[in-house]
């Protein structure tokens, strides 16, 4: 596709323009029975149309064979041609017509509306630069800010192939908002790092460019929210982020900008179906961040440092405290919210003892904090959820193995939670991938391994065997307690519980602790419906369990609930 157009079939373009043009012929007479105000919101709300028949009706708008009806083509967060796209008849009723479509905005402007009092004073929508607000110094309460997230999603990039059609829709009636043929990216607030291409070098990357970029654009809008806020004024930053590096530069900018970060809020909001969302980069929940402009000022470049050994201490425990509250409260959150959640009361005492240098005077960021209380939110989730005991006891690339099915609830999540998972307990995933076959990229994602691909085929001749495979059940030892577990599973799996009986003594597993410590967390952390926990279900039962001299509890079995009641926005007001 070199052209726009080429976005489009003929028969998808001709059909938009029709629409378009019919819309261009009754422009005048809208204009002419309302005054300007009235008119310019009657067009603009009439305009939106376009967007959404766009999104369902172009070669890049995917169809779901197995339901039977489109998806939108933003949603994957990025702008795919597809093989089979949906190519609709807007003039007919459902998804993608343009009387469902009408009807759809008609029904959200309504609802909006329907929050605003008949007294309610005008509001004031403002279309510019955050970083440039038409407001007076100190003359703001509140604020409450959604940020780009880091290097989520690239929003002008996507935006170009509506934004198109909408300027033709409303070039003449809100010209200063459609002054450019495509959309502004060059001081869009986003890590972008397609942007510096043509500047970065072996000194400096097109990562660290773009996170510089980030960081510096964040901090002027932050700087000048600070400007209009009063003394006292209160801003929330929604965000759900999860890499490390997001939550460093972020910090880093309120920090710089003035602000005290004093909590963060967790509050269940993500659709837990949405296709997009499934093992990316972001939380299941918005965490609401609130910083507060002090009554005096700080000026953090004068203020004596603080020793990194004293506010490393500080940053453990309050984590452990935010993320035993937060167990004890009974909120809708998965583990990885409840440790992203005690990022707030971390950020309070970093930013309060800022800035922090460590002994040999280096200056210390906000992310070795952010790691110091996600190890103790770990700890914390290990000694709520898991009654195995003699976990800390395993070796390292097992521990990290049972942490992150405790932690991540699934099999595929963020590398970066992965990585620094990894580094809390000493493990270099990256050293471990090809050796242990623990786990593999998926679209850059973390997707750990059952047993199935990690352990040889015992019925298979040793010389027929893929040496890539790391798990040999012929030996007698072990250099991974997940090894033994999983090289048990194979056996139980293919030869059956006798053979698997055998093989068990033959190795004395019946008095290897770190075997049985291994199959009760497996069995705690591993989804009912996957197939390992099923295996490690069989193994903890019938014969196998006599010749393993088993002693667990019902609890070990069941499937632990920890999702008792969904948080509310009035829970934080």
């Amino acid at each position: 596709m070199t052209e726009w157009r080429d976005i489009f079939n003929p028969r998808q373009l001709i059909s938009h323009y029709t629409y378009w043009d019919a819309f261009e012929e009754h422009k005048p007479k809208i204009r002419e029975e309302y005054d300007e105000k009235t008119s310019e919101a009657i067009l603009s709300l009439l305009a939106l149309v376009s967007g959404k028949l766009v999104d369902y009706n172009s070669r890049m708008t995917p169809w779901q064979a197995s339901r039977g009806y489109p998806a939108n083509v933003s949603g994957g967060k990025n702008l795919t041609l597809q093989r089979s796209f949906a190519d609709l008849n807007m003039s007919v009723g459902g998804m993608g017509g343009y009387k469902a479509t009408i009807d759809k905005i008609l029904d959200s402007y309504e609802k909006i509306v329907s929050y605003l009092d008949a007294d309610t004073p005008s509001g004031d929508v403002q279309n510019g630069d955050a970083a440039d607000l038409p407001y007076d110094p100190n003359s703001i309460q509140s604020v409450v800010i959604d940020p780009p997230y880091y290097s989520s999603v690239m929003y002008s990039e996507l935006s170009d192939l509506y934004y198109v059609w909408i300027r033709k829709y409303l070039n003449d009636v809100v010209p200063d908002v459609f002054n450019t043929p495509l959309t502004e990216k060059s001081e869009e607030a986003v890590a972008n790092t397609s942007q510096f291409d043509s500047v970065s070098s072996e000194n400096s990357s097109k990562r660290n460019l773009a996170n510089e970029f980030y960081e510096k654009k964040m901090s002027d809008i932050f700087s000048e929210l600070y400007r209009v806020l009063e003394p006292g004024g209160v801003m929330t930053v929604m965000f759900t982020h999860k890499e490390t590096d997001a939550w460093d530069t972020l910090t880093m900018s309120l920090i710089k900008s003035g602000f005290v970060i004093t909590s963060t809020h967790p509050i269940t909001s993500e659709m837990p179906q949405r296709v997009s969302m499934q093992g990316n980069a972001s939380a299941d929940s918005t965490l609401l961040l609130t910083g507060r402009k002090p009554h005096k000022e700080r000026e953090p470049e004068n203020a004596p440092p603080s020793l990194w050994s004293d506010v490393k201490s500080d940053t453990r425990e309050v984590a452990k405290e935010a993320a035993r509250d937060l167990i004890d409260s009974g909120m809708s959150l998965t583990k990885t919210d409840i440790i992203i959640s005690a990022f707030g009361p971390t950020l309070r005492v970093f930013t309060d003892a800022y800035p922090v240098v460590d002994d040999e005077d280096n200056e210390v960021p906000p992310r070795r904090a952010l790691e110091e209380a996600r190890e103790a939110v770990t700890q914390v989730l290990v000694d709520e959820y898991l009654e195995a005991e003699g976990i800390d006891e395993l070796d390292d690339v097992t521990e990290w193995y049972i942490l992150c099915w405790l932690v991540h609830e699934s099999e595929t999540f963020s590398y970066d939670e992965g990585h620094q998972l990894g580094l809390g307990i000493g493990v270099d995933i990256d050293e471990i991938k090809r050796s242990t076959k623990t786990w593999r990229k998926s679209r850059g994602d973390i997707s750990l391994r059952g047993h199935d691909g990690r352990v040889q085929n015992i019925n298979e001749k040793p010389e027929d065997r893929s040496s890539r495979i790391p798990v040999n059940p012929d030996d007698l030892s072990f250099s991974l307690a997940l090894d033994k577990i999983h090289a048990a599973m194979h056996v139980y799996d293919v030869q059956g519980e006798s053979a698997c009986c055998d093989w068990l003594r033959e190795r004395n597993f019946d008095t290897d602790s770190t075997f049985k410590s291994t199959l009760k967390a497996l069995l705690q952390v591993l989804p009912h419906d996957h197939d390992d926990w099923e295996l490690a279900r069989d193994l903890a039962a019938g014969r196998t369990r006599d010749v393993l001299d088993l002693e667990f509890s019902p609890n070990v079995f069941a499937d632990h609930d920890d999702k008792t009641m969904q948080s509310e926005l009035t829970d934080h007001q």
